[in-house]
């Protein structure tokens, strides 16, 4: 998946305008975007839309972000939530492996609860949104088979270690933000999941967004979280492999395939080795070609 694009989980309007985004996925979000007065009617709307959306032709997947494992709210959004069936739960604040454990075994009660297959909803936490959390990055390999990402965060992050602020006058982020961002990458590599960067705030810079998005590509990130439906199309131009890339890819995998006792091959003069195998699997797998 390549775009993660966030909807208030109190405004039915704006989730019926993000289901013809052409989003990969979208995130209902049960935590920052609603007040704390909204939350239990917050969690019907997003049940209700959850529902009916599913049966929706060529529809994006439904995430759901639930509040913060020490909110005390986790359970009664669950509780609401998972009765549509939602494809997957976005974990805020998660400090490491064993929240998504913990996460994972609530899950468990309520597909069991709902009758839905067990496994079914999937895992995808915001893994840099504290101090904390940077030190439990390497941490989430083996925590459940339902995280299928990480991805990161640098508001709530920027808040927490009481930064002025996390992007410096060019835009670029400051330090301790570009450290957090490697090190997600590291964790999610370790993990053997996709890494998912994180939003783009400028609504209408759209150049700044596909700088951004290309930064990303570049450093291994396989798609990026969006804020806003006009950024979808940005992201997906940047996070698609080209026509050249993907024959390039199935080039190198098809070699491979027939030469599988070798772990280096010559295509067109140029050395291939193993490396290059797993960088064009990873292509082809966001090409949907795996």
């Amino acid at each position: 998946m390549r775009s993660f694009l966030f909807v208030p989980g109190d405004s039915p309007k704006k989730m019926a305008k993000a289901l013809d985004s052409g989003a990969d996925a979208l995130i209902i979000d049960l935590e920052d975007s609603v007040a704390i007065g909204q939350k239990d009617e917050a969690r019907v709307t997003t049940r209700d839309f959850v529902r009916e959306a599913r049966g929706a032709a060529g529809r994006p997947r439904l995430f759901v972000r639930v509040n913060a494992l020490d909110s005390g709210l986790t359970d009664a959004d669950l509780d609401v939530v998972m009765a549509a069936a939602p494809d997957g739960v976005v974990l805020p604040k998660s400090s490491g492996g064993a929240d998504i454990s913990h996460l994972a075994a609530k899950i468990a009660v309520r597909e069991a609860e709902f009758d839905l297959p067990d496994g079914a909803t999937v895992i995808m936490p915001v893994a840099t949104e504290t101090g904390a959390s940077i030190f439990g990055l390497g941490s989430y390999a083996g925590a459940s088979r339902r995280l299928i990402a990480l991805s990161w965060g640098a508001e709530d992050l920027s808040a927490d270690i009481g930064a002025q602020a996390n992007r410096d006058a060019a835009g670029q982020f400051t330090g301790p933000f570009r450290l957090a961002r490697a090190l997600l990458l590291f964790g999610a590599s370790a993990a053997g999941v996709a890494a998912i960067d994180t939003v783009f705030t400028g609504l209408r810079d759209l150049e700044g967004l596909d700088r951004e998005c290309a930064d990303a590509l570049r450093d291994g990130f396989s798609g990026k979280l969006a804020i806003h439906p006009a950024q979808i199309p940005v992201i997906h131009e940047r996070f698609t492999p080209s026509a050249a890339a993907i024959a390039e890819a199935r080039a190198i995998v098809d070699a491979f395939a027939a030469n599988d006792a070798l772990g280096v091959i010559n295509i067109d003069g140029q050395m291939i080795d193993r490396p290059h195998l797993l960088r064009a699997r990873r292509t082809l797998a966001r090409a949907g070609q795996a």
